[in-house]
């Protein structure tokens, strides 16, 4: 694993450097597994073995390995792709809601990266190594969209340089709990590993353990206490989304992690409810080969529209500012 330090994290000691929280590429350590790994001279920055307490400068590069996961064999299977483009160099895929995207604990199988080591020959890059091979970005198990997939590592740099750049436009559609006063926003909040629960994340504006997080907002659609959002990320922290959505008092219909109480339409239509809310719709990028700037999207799937379809009708029942 390689990361560059940046300004906004000058002086932090190399330890807890390595404990903050780095996108789907570079997730966080523990302050303790951090601390090992550098006993065990396993972090280099800028080529030389470091001490726990150097304090991090801008530029600094840092190398270290992620400790082995627990042992998973990925194998191919036939499981059906929507493969919405692909040629030698990358695919793009449009995910359904309920696939994990590559194996885990309590998920071995049946993941995106199963069907894609049957689809690709295993023609995948290796660069995030034998559990996510092609994996540039994930979205959550019960996310829906769009995911640009590398076969081979130079592809895989690239798209990565473009994720960091912030030059790849991620745009998401989302059902949300409660009315918007104005008609687009931003949500500037940073974003750490919860400090209760380190399989969630939370808004943490400590500035040590947390990185900076942005997500842009526009108003879709109102029905009274529930709002159609079209989100765009600006940064790819983990969860950021559902953790900037649900830090500012809207979290997403049908998050049982980060939401909160139900509404009323949520309580009548509890049935149609299975995760979040959220469909990565849009997708561009720069083709790392050919330079050519590239977009793809996809319609809203079924059960999102069939939610939508259920809101307008009783917004007109209820009346637009009714409590739908």
């Amino acid at each position: 694993m390689i990361r560059r330090v940046g300004e906004e994290e000058a002086g932090l000691r190399l330890d807890v450097y390595l404990s903050r929280e780095d996108g789907d590429e570079s997730p966080a350590l523990s302050r303790s597994a951090a601390a090992k790994l550098i006993e065990r001279g396993e972090v280099s920055v800028n080529g030389k073995p470091a001490d726990k307490k150097l304090r991090m400068t801008p530029g600094d590069l840092v190398e270290y390995a992620l400790p082995d996961p627990e042992p998973i064999d990925a194998q191919p299977e036939d499981i059906p792709l929507d493969v919405v483009y692909e040629d030698g160099d990358l695919l793009v895929v449009n995910k359904p809601s309920g696939m994990v995207v590559h194996p885990a604990p309590g998920n071995p199988s049946g993941t995106l990266v199963n069907a894609l080591l049957h689809h690709c020959s295993g023609q995948l890059s290796g660069i995030n190594g034998a559990l996510r091979p092609g994996i540039v970005h994930r979205i959550d198990k019960q996310t829906s969209g769009l995911l640009v997939v590398a076969k081979n590592d130079e592809t895989h740099r690239r798209l990565s340089a473009e994720l960091e750049g912030h030059h790849i436009t991620r745009e998401y559609h989302a059902l949300v709990q409660g009315g918007f006063s104005s008609d687009s926003g931003t949500i500037d909040l940073p974003i750490g590993r919860n400090p209760s629960d380190r399989k969630k994340m939370a808004v943490i504006r400590d500035g040590h353990t947390s990185r900076p997080a942005v997500t842009h907002y526009t108003v879709a659609e109102r029905f009274g206490d529930v709002t159609y959002l079209i989100l765009r990320l600006e940064t790819g922290r983990t969860h950021q989304i559902r953790v900037h959505l649900s830090a500012t008092g809207h979290p997403l219909l049908g998050d049982t992690v980060y939401g909160g109480g139900k509404t009323a339409f949520e309580k009548r239509h509890a049935n149609l409810f299975d995760g979040q809310c959220l469909f990565a719709a849009r997708l561009t990028f720069v083709h790392p080969a050919t330079g050519e700037e590239m977009t793809f999207s996809r319609p809203l799937p079924p059960d999102f529209t069939a939610l939508l379809d259920l809101l307008r009708r009783e917004r007109g029942q209820y009346g637009d500012g009714g409590n739908v």
